[in-house]
């Protein structure tokens, strides 16, 4: 079995992405042949700033390793440093039809509130399923909002795979990941980039202290009783506890005569208790960026051999010939 994810370079990786995605990610590689790629291609519809793509580019692979991608069981690579996913759009793009794209999320969206989008966001779709099908990938692991780009991906393998009367691709399945953590940010709300409110995994301690204190909360006195169901501040403090720990702070809450000061220091505790081995590694790899190249390039070679071989068989169904006459 073949798991296959992509992670776009568009910021610094947060709590939300962690405990959202890459915690799951990261699970799979123990059980399964695991392809994962940081999505600089798919980067460029966002980021128009070379230095500070090819820095979330570079920070993304410092925090994936960091946090536990293993590079004997999972290949880690950049997108761009495999040429055949370019190559292999452009054959799916022959073979798509313009309304499949016209109904995808993105698109649809950015066009109801009358903003312009490009013919990057209107392809975007026919990159990712190149992206899946070229490693025969069985398995994609995504969030709820991503499953309709596998479902474009199995219609443009089956379409191919039809006109050219050949099983060229291998049809993916989309494995939906867990979302019952919710992963809430300083303001309450989802955290998301877009919204402002994110808490970086990998930020200095004071900083981190600093962003944790800022989480908002009520106006209730030290000595008043507290719902914990109801504050950020526990239900972030949720992901890092046992049930013991959140069954001790709970009761303090419903008590009374603790600050959301007090919580907000537990959470910082337990946050830099949790990711305390990973922010070691990562001091490592910073001095030894070497290690980080190296674990990048055996990656690309391994991906490219696997997107090489699927491609030659693409290029012959169509009639493209492998080498010269």
């Amino acid at each position: 079995m073949r798991v296959l994810s992509g992670i776009q370079p568009t910021g610094r990786f947060h709590w939300g992405n962690y405990f959202g995605a890459i915690q799951q990610y990261i699970a799979l590689q123990d059980h399964e042949q695991a392809f994962y790629f940081i999505a600089d291609y798919h980067a460029l519809t966002t980021v128009r700033e070379p230095k500070l793509l090819q820095e979330y580019t570079w920070e993304a692979a410092v925090d994936l390793i960091s946090l536990g991608l293993d590079p004997a069981k999972a290949a880690l690579f950049r997108q761009s440093d495999i040429p055949e996913h370019a190559e292999l759009t452009w054959l799916l793009m022959t073979v798509t039809q313009m309304h499949l794209l016209e109904k995808c999320h993105a698109y649809k969206d950015k066009k109801a509130r009358g903003l312009a989008a490009d013919a990057g966001l209107f392809t975007y779709p026919v990159l990712m399923a190149a992206d899946i099908l070229i490693y025969d990938s069985d398995v994609v692991p995504v969030g709820v909002d991503q499953v309709q780009h596998i479902e474009v991906a199995r219609d443009l393998a089956q379409r191919f795979n039809t006109i050219y009367n050949t099983e060229v691709f291998v049809l993916p399945n989309a494995r939906v990941l867990d979302s019952t953590a919710k992963v809430v940010g300083t303001d309450g709300e989802k955290m998301s980039k877009s919204y402002g409110n994110t808490i970086e995994l990998f930020m200095p301690e004071k900083q981190l202290r600093k962003k944790i204190m800022s989480i908002k909360t009520d106006s209730k006195a030290v000595e008043d009783p507290k719902d914990p169901e109801t504050c950020p501040v526990f239900t972030l403090y949720k992901l890092f506890a046992n049930a013991e720990q959140q069954d001790t702070l709970a009761a303090r809450y419903r008590a009374g005569g603790m600050g959301y000061g007090e919580a907000k220091q537990q959470l910082f505790e337990a946050a830099m208790e949790y990711f305390g081995s990973a922010r070691t590694r990562r001091e490592q790899l910073v001095t030894n960026p070497s290690e980080v190249h190296d674990i990048l390039k055996a990656g690309a070679q391994r991906a490219r051999a696997k997107a090489q071989a699927t491609l030659t068989r693409a290029r012959e169904a169509c009639g493209l010939l492998a080498k010269p006459v």
